[in-house]
């Protein structure tokens, strides 16, 4: 590499960057929606530099609820707030059409509750989260625990591979008191349709797929700098 070259940017550098990105669609004096994860900690961290600009946050999880409060921005429940003017997440997953795979992290139905009650979704992420089509990464389906082993059974019709997600040798319980099912070999073709097949699965609490909560604008993290992606 020549001596004038600079080193191309890491992950965690370009998690930062479009963290930071993310502040120009944040409205003064409203609440903002917050997501969950390492690219929305950075998200976090610069919203601590502008808090004095802000009423608050709406969080999806208690994990970025505490960053938040750390750094002096007060929390609001979802319930005290009628609508969002936006919900700034990231993406395990997100194709050409805003369509995203999300619940890497565990929060994926708070995300999608917070997300269906803001008007704009700006999903940060880098360049490797980009996809053509959803599914390389394991899907998250939030279940209800008596029904893991049915849905899982019903995903294996699909061709799926599923498996509960577990911490310290034990199911993973989530925010909300339920389990993480995370499924594999699965091409999503039709997010908005399969989306709604799964969410009438009994049991199933919110499945990761975010079709018909999808993405109006993408701030993707790549090494020439931050690339903006506009969906319809």
């Amino acid at each position: 590499m020549n001596a004038s070259t600079p080193a191309p940017l890491t992950q965690d550098e370009l998690k930062t960057l479009v963290g930071q990105a993310a502040l120009q669609y944040v409205v003064p004096g409203e609440i903002v929606g917050v997501g969950t994860g390492s690219t929305v900690n950075k998200f976090i961290d610069a919203l601590g530099t502008i808090k004095d600009r802000i009423r608050g946050a709406v969080s999806s999880s208690v994990a970025s609820t505490e960053r938040l409060r750390a750094l002096g921005i007060e929390v609001f429940d979802s319930n005290e707030v009628d609508e969002l003017s936006v919900y700034i997440d990231g993406a395990d997953e997100i194709d050409g059409r805003g369509y995203m795979v999300k619940g890497g992290g565990a929060a994926l139905t708070r995300e999608k509750i917070v997300a269906a009650q803001s008007r704009r979704f700006i999903c940060i992420a880098d360049v490797s989260k980009r996809v053509e089509v959803l599914g390389a990464f394991p899907l998250p389906v939030e279940v209800i625990p008596m029904a893991a082993r049915r849905v899982m059974r019903q995903f294996e019709k699909l061709g799926g591979m599923a498996q509960v997600r577990e911490r310290d040798g034990l199911p993973l319980v989530t925010d909300n008191g339920q389990h993480i099912v995370d499924v594999t070999g699965l091409k999503i073709r039709d997010p908005l349709a399969f989306e709604s097949e799964i969410s009438q699965w009994p049991g199933v609490v919110t499945v990761g797929v975010f079709a018909h909560q999808k993405a109006d604008v993408c701030l993707l993290g790549t090494p020439t700098g931050v690339e903006t992606l506009k969906f319809d």
